[in-house]
């Protein structure tokens, strides 16, 4: 697990930083170098931003080389009082170099002012404070980002819990650098989880990804756990610009229960069931233990019962549901530092079957085989304490993997235009009222 605190190391100083414009391909060598990318921050989401109306620009800081060292990617989209910019977990800089932020604060600030912006917000994707599973902080809080970006004029919204209908602020992550195959990474699950990767793989559960023209499975699906968690799903559009703006770089999952291989497994169980069914009761007829001949018997038939029910559920399922039901989906985001499981949906009459965990698992072993040492499961709601809470089924779903939290400080804002951003912060707090 890495450790971000104040004492972060610092990166290249230099007196001479450059403010420019950065091209699409010299973003993306940025992002995929720094500490703090993400797909979020890359060309492709730049083309996402694009195909719903947004401008964006790469504003880049350089050093005397004319090497990019920083920088952000802004997407400016018409507000309700006026133009505002947004740094999606950006920007890709370390709040701890006063040069660098300085610099780029600034050099932000004038891109704003080019297109008459209100503001500029961002949500930095620089650990705040690393966490264990259970929410206990295992190093300092970084408090000395937090001041450099408030001295820079940014106004941060504060340490919220919950779920943010932007941008997270709480991550649960796993570190797969120590694990050189899936039977290790399975290994290292919690005992539960271990066991529904096995029952989901009994089960006919396989995993694969979705084509373009299949995206409304996938629509459907989260359709179905919104309604349940009372949320708002993504457009099919939304879905589709997805798959045209990221390419292979977004990968659509779906976990299909193959009914009649699941059928036949359970077929195939009834008739070795019986059979010791039959066995035990021959054995009764001479056998000088009658008590233990008798346990077994009745364990024997109570296994041939469960098997008759699994058959007549799965040919129920079959006939209603047909033999391959699609029950659970995933949006997996690739970048080079992580994966990112970044929405996704299921099918709550397949919930015994398992799929959700099954497609962790595979997509974790995807990351190991392409050299991928990071998987983020993305958002929880940074409640720890509480068993009602809204986002525990989320929380304890992650927890069974064996990760650990990354706290991230938040949501600042840079007003541009400071009487216009006054009037439009008044307004919004009149709203919230």
């Amino acid at each position: 697990m890495r450790e971000v605190n104040a004492s972060e190391e610092q990166e290249q100083e230099s007196s001479e930083w450059n403010v420019r414009e950065l091209s699409g391909s010299e973003f993306d060598e940025l992002s995929a170098a720094s500490r703090y990318g993400g797909f979020q921050q890359t060309s492709e989401m730049a083309a996402l931003a694009q195909s719903d109306g947004m401008q964006t620009q790469y504003v880049g800081l350089v050093d005397s080389h004319d090497a990019p060292v920083a920088g952000a990617l802004v997407a400016f989209s018409q507000g309700r009082f006026g133009v505002e910019g947004s740094l999606w977990l950006g920007p890709l800089c370390n709040g701890n170099n006063r040069e660098q932020m300085t610099a780029l604060t600034e050099g932000l600030r004038e891109a704003a002012e080019r297109v008459h912006a209100i503001s500029l917000t961002c949500w930095p994707n620089q650990v705040y404070c690393v966490r264990d599973s259970q929410g206990k902080a295992m190093a300092e809080p970084n408090d000395e980002m937090v001041r450099e970006y408030e001295r820079l004029g940014w106004k941060h919204a504060g340490f919220t819990r919950g779920y943010d209908a932007l941008m997270n602020r709480w991550n649960y992550v796993k570190d797969l650098r120590e694990f050189s195959n899936a039977g290790e990474l399975l290994a290292s699950y919690a005992k539960n989880t271990r066991r529904n990767v096995k029952i989901a793989r009994n089960s006919g559960v396989e995993v694969r990804r979705l084509n373009r023209s299949e995206l409304n499975v996938f629509h459907d699906i989260c359709e179905l756990s919104s309604e349940r968690q009372h949320f708002a799903n993504r457009s099919l559009d939304y879905f589709e610009r997805v798959y045209d703006a990221f390419g292979d770089k977004a990968e659509f999952m779906v976990a299909e229960v193959h009914l009649d291989r699941y059928l036949q497994s359970w077929e195939e169980k009834l008739a070795k069931f019986s059979k010791d069914v039959e066995r035990w009761e021959r054995s009764l007829e001479h056998t000088k233990y009658p008590d233990d001949v008798r346990k077994k018997l009745d364990t024997a038939q109570k296994n041939v019962e469960s098997a008759r029910r699994r058959i007549e559920d799965a040919n129920e399922r079959i006939a209603r549901d047909g033999e391959v039901v699609p029950v659970a989906v995933g949006l997996f985001m690739w970048h080079e530092r992580e994966l990112v499981y970044f929405s996704s949906g299921s099918d709550d009459r397949y919930a015994k079957f398992y799929a959700p965990t099954a497609l962790q698992h595979e997509m974790m072993s995807r990351c190991l085989e392409r050299g991928v040492t990071r998987y983020n499961f993305y958002g929880i709601s940074g409640v720890f304490d509480d068993p009602e809470d809204d986002g525990r089924g989320v929380l304890e779903f992650k927890q069974g993997f064996n990760g650990y939290v990354e706290e991230l400080p938040g949501e600042f804002t840079l007003p541009v235009s400071k009487l216009r951003y006054g009037v439009s912060d008044l307004a919004h707090k009149l709203l919230r009222h």
